[in-house]
């Protein structure tokens, strides 16, 4: 599994969550997981539905050969029968907090405590992972299905400030554990079709399932870390990352998501919000679905804390960190790369944009310096890109330079920037994916952006006035080549990239010529 490394001088993480140690004082139900024996409790579980948890073979997935009525699943999406039945699947159906061990090489997680939980504030589950490696081949290694749902999916009222601490999904990733979850997908599986008039093709339907993620939930889902914040669950997705269908708080604990699509996901159109309080999150999308955002939320994304470092897909118009709401950033540090800019609508933070003259490598090094040549930011990205979003309490108001390596970088709109990145929205109808979605900053590289000729006079005759000729101006009063005092010109390079608070952005970044 890839690792993504990179430096943002010294980051400290914010954290939330109880620690194993503490849960432990208070209770717990413990099942360590074996491909040859599973305990709980140090019993050795049985297929009783009748307890807590209890295991047998049946798992949701894509099934082959059922045709076009079954689902919107193609070829790559389907798995025989035969190799669903070689997972083991380990239910939880009680409300409690469960700690996970051990390693099940070919198995599922699943939580479902009925469809009434969804309206029971006691229907909560916790996951403590403490040294836990689930792989599921056909499905989420790990997934909610019914436990309380904290959150309306109302979208009249949705706002991007909401409360994810009474959620009944919930993960900690124990102090001092490694965990993997290496998990694949489920495509979309009707409950009930409608037909076009000659029946070949379905032209409504109802989902029965569909879930994107290696580690899922259909309610909306808390991530934590313990005291020290020094757990780590990697998480490798065939398809996305981490998914939940209403909101994703992440708290605290070291996420390493390596994804073929999307690395974070959240669902509910123009409602869900990914909230990141604390912690660290490494987001590579390696590009093996040929598409994916590093985090995607349907509606807000709000980044309060912790560090989040995100790599978009290689090959596709995708961003490091994309919302159809909007991007909060008001705390913590972020490095997120991406061949599209998604709207960033404000946030406390001072954060910088960087739009490159040309596609850049995933071989390089990126520095920010400030003036006395102290070095501010390192980035070593593993995916090759033409944005770069960069945020933390260390970009400060001055003047700093950028390098590729040794390279010294200029850019054209490096001096005087001036207030926050202006946002941009189109109505609805007018936005190119039909979605609804405000991308204000969607420069493909197919699309020219042509420069705005400041300071460029038309020549020829002078034009007609009705009302007389206008007064020339006196010849000590223009300024050298029509240019005030340290006015910048568009189209003009400078290696100074000048940091205001709030929001800044350099266009055609590249090296000095």
């Amino acid at each position: 599994m890839k690792r993504l490394f990179a430096l943002f001088l010294t980051f400290s993480l914010l954290l939330s969550g109880c620690s194993y140690d503490q849960e432990r004082k208070t209770g717990i139900t413990e099942i360590k997981l074996s491909d040859s024996k599973i305990t709980v409790d140090g019993k050795e579980i049985t297929n009783d539905k009748t307890q807590a948890v209890y295991s047998d073979k049946d798992i949701v997935f894509y099934l082959a050969g059922q045709g076009f009525t079954y689902g919107e699943g193609e070829e790559k999406d389907e798995h025989e029968q035969s190799e669903a039945d070689a997972h083991t699947v380990v239910h939880i159906t009680k409300p409690g907090r469960y700690v996970l061990s051990g390693e099940l090489s070919l198995g599922q997680i699943a939580v479902d405590l009925g469809e009434d939980a969804k309206t029971d504030p006691d229907a909560v589950v916790t996951l403590i992972l403490n040294g836990v490696d689930v792989s599921c081949k056909v499905a989420p290694a790990i997934i909610f299905y019914n436990v309380y749902e904290c959150s309306s999916s109302d979208e009249e009222g949705a706002t991007k400030d909401v409360d994810t601490s009474k959620a009944g999904a919930n993960v900690i990733i124990a102090d001092g554990s490694e965990n993997n979850v290496n998990g694949s997908y489920v495509a979309r599986i009707y409950k009930s079709y409608e037909l076009s008039e000659d029946g070949t093709e379905v032209v409504d339907n109802k989902k029965l399932h569909k879930y994107d993620g290696a580690l899922y939930s259909k309610m909306t889902m808390n991530v934590g870390g313990g005291d020290k914040g020094d757990g780590i669950l990697n998480i490798n997705a065939e398809n996305e990352g981490l998914n939940s269908e209403l909101h994703l708080t992440i708290n605290g604990g070291v996420i390493n998501i390596t994804s073929g699509n999307d690395g974070i996901n959240t669902n509910e159109d123009n409602v869900s919000v990914t909230t990141i309080n604390g912690g660290r999150v490494n987001i590579l999308c390696d590009g093996s679905t040929g598409e994916g955002d590093g985090i995607d939320s349907n509606g807000w994304l709000v980044i309060n804390g912790g560090t989040v470092i995100a790599q978009a897909c290689a090959t596709s118009g995708d961003a490091g960190i994309d919302s159809d709401k909007g991007i909060y950033i008001n705390g913590g540090r972020v490095i997120a790369s991406g061949n599209m800019l998604d709207r960033i609508a404000g946030g406390e933070q001072t954060y910088a944009v960087f739009k490159f003259s040309l596609p850049q490598s995933g071989s390089n090094t990126y520095t920010l310096k400030d003036s006395l040549g102290k070095t501010v930011g390192v980035y070593a990205p593993e995916n090759s890109f033409s944005y770069l979003i960069v945020a933390g309490d260390e970009l400060t108001p001055g003047t700093y330079t950028f390098w590729q390596g040794e390279t010294q970088l200029s850019s054209s709109q490096g001096k005087n920037m001036q207030d926050r990145v202006p946002q941009w929205e189109r109505p609805d109808s007018q936005n190119g994916d039909g979605q609804g979605k405000e991308r204000p900053f969607d420069f493909s590289e197919d699309i020219e952006i042509e420069e705005i000729p400041f300071g460029e006079r038309p020549q020829g005759e002078k034009p007609e006035f009705p009302f007389g000729e206008p007064p020339e101006m006196s010849s000590d009063l223009t300024p050298p080549d029509n240019k005030g005092e340290n006015m910048t010109v568009r189209g003009d390079t400078s290696t100074d990239f000048i940091i205001i608070k709030g929001g800044n952005q350099f266009f055609n970044v590249g090296p000095v010529a």
